[in-house]
């Protein structure tokens, strides 16, 4: 594994890194989540149109870049350091796989090719209040809300030629404004329920969406009411393998989230190490005095190893499978990428707040915009040990731990 990033690597990140922050200087976070779509439509606009960001991993013969996860990570640590509200993560990240995997041949010459340009944005819509369950981040996706012959959700009805769905979800990443929403809906009756996903516009008769309020405002969220709406099953036939669609997202999802709360954390990090070195106490700079420096030495190096995480959690998830190894299941690294991403973000964002004395308390500073990027996105994605605890389940951490005492405690018995 070369470490290094290519050429075409840097060139995504210095490109992207310009564009958001000339946008930061012009109009600012603040008044881009106030819109109504909850996003600056001209960042967009450059950010998919001008930068292709939103067809960067999709394959060239439906207008992409044909990049992967990594390339996307770098453009996502370049707008977590602004955390820049835009719907590429709920369209290039999590939507657009789901449509190249799951969808027919019809389905995604007729999409694909509106998602990489930037005309259509999309959003996935799964029931429950954490998307981390619904991709197998912090534990089998395979739980309550696929299914399992439970109630609730949204329930599909197959009608003539089509589907109808009905019922509701309540966290939806850019809900409110995508023009294509990806529906998980539960269908076979009580006893034999699964989960399927479908296709909804969005402007779809019967469905209401509600921008909600939401911790943090620079990830926008809607809840969405689907009354007898009209929808397409994604893909020719209800096949079985939504589930494990939805976990290998989740994978690519972690390691773009891990790079995002990376970029966001070394930003806040910055400001803080700019402050100390002006702000002055008892006659000289405040980052002068050593407890400062120790403080913001370890926020350092936290972030450094969350970068390297990030990092490799990215290369992994977009790395292909050596011949002989098919059918391996992949090394958990996404998970633990994602847990040790959030404690650093949430460890310079709280250092942030501090160090800023007076001023960090206030609305008016960034510093609290940081701290709810990092909860809001540890209530969505996390909590951090259970994105640990699943890993390490995964991995079989425990497991021959465990057969061991149980083994010596046999014995004991038998020795008895």
């Amino acid at each position: 594994m070369d470490a290094a990033c290519t050429v075409e690597q840097d060139e995504i990140r210095r490109a992207v890194r310009e564009v958001v922050t000339k946008r930061r200087a012009a109009d600012g976070v603040r008044a881009a989540v106030r819109t109504p779509a909850g996003y600056d439509a001209a960042l967009w606009g450059a950010l998919a149109g001008r930068l292709g960001l939103s067809g960067l991993a999709l394959p060239e013969e439906y207008g992409g870049a044909g990049f992967g996860v990594t390339e996307l990570a770098l453009a996502g640590e370049e707008l977590g350091r602004t955390l820049a509200p835009s719907p590429l993560f709920a369209t290039a990240v999590l939507a657009a796989p789901l449509l190249l995997r799951l969808g027919d041949a019809g389905q995604r010459a007729a999409l694909l090719p509106r998602v990489a340009s930037g005309d259509l944005a999309a959003a996935l819509a799964v029931p429950g209040a954490a998307l981390g369950a619904a991709l197998g981040l912090t534990g089998d996706n395979g739980g309550a809300w696929a299914g399992g012959g439970r109630a609730g959700g949204v329930q599909a009805t197959a009608a003539t030629g089509s589907w109808r769905l009905y019922g509701q979800v309540d966290q939806v990443l850019d809900g409110h404004s995508a023009g294509l929403l990806l529906v998980a809906a539960h269908t076979g009756g009580f006893a034999r329920s699964r989960t399927l996903l479908f296709l909804v516009r969005g402007d779809a008769p019967g469905l209401v969406r509600t921008r909600r309020t939401a911790l943090d405002e620079t990830r926008a969220r809607a809840r969405l009411e689907l009354r007898d709406v009209e929808a397409e099953l994604l893909g020719e036939s209800a096949g079985d393998d939504v589930l494990p669609a939805l976990a290998d997202v989740g994978e690519r999802a972690a390691a773009v989230l891990a790079a995002e709360a990376v970029g966001a954390a070394d930003e806040a990090l910055a400001r803080t190490l700019g402050h100390v070195k002006e702000r002055e106490q008892f006659g000289r700079p405040v980052g002068s005095f050593q407890a400062v420096k120790h403080r913001l030495a370890d926020v350092y190096v936290t972030v450094c190893a969350a970068r390297s995480a990030a990092y490799y959690a990215a290369w992994a998830a977009g790395a292909a499978v050596p011949p002989g190894l098919e059918g391996v299941t992949p090394e958990p690294v996404a998970g633990i990428a994602l847990a040790c991403a959030l404690d650093a973000l949430r460890t310079a964002a709280s250092e942030a707040v501090q160090l800023h004395g007076g001023i960090g308390f206030t609305w008016e500073h960034d510093a609290h915009l940081f701290f709810k990027r990092a909860s809001g996105d540890e209530l969505l994605f996390g909590p951090a040990h259970r994105l640990r605890a699943h890993a390490a389940e995964r991995a079989g951490l425990f497991t021959g731990l465990f057969a061991g005492q149980a083994d010596a405690a046999a014995c004991a018995r038998v020795a008895v």
